[in-house]
């Protein structure tokens, strides 16, 4: 089964949240609308989204690549 996810260059760390190749790189080039609407959210947002997120805001600044494994 493939996986997607995120990779950080820097840290050499990643992370694979359940979800599709195409909702990672939607995040990834919008994580700023996400992050206003959880701000704004009384449900809050799907889990794989908060996990990504947390994952890019720690790695802010670095060299964060979308990455795939069998």
């Amino acid at each position: 089964m493939t996986r997607y996810g995120y990779y950080c260059e820097d840290c050499n760390k990643s992370i694979y949240p359940t979800t599709t190749r195409a909702e990672l790189a939607w995040l990834k080039d919008r994580a700023h609308v996400a992050r206003e609407v959880a701000r704004h959210s009384s449900g809050g947002l799907d889990h794989w989204m908060a996990e990504a997120l947390a994952f890019l805001d720690e790695h802010d600044g670095h060299s964060v690549i979308s990455i795939e494994k069998q």
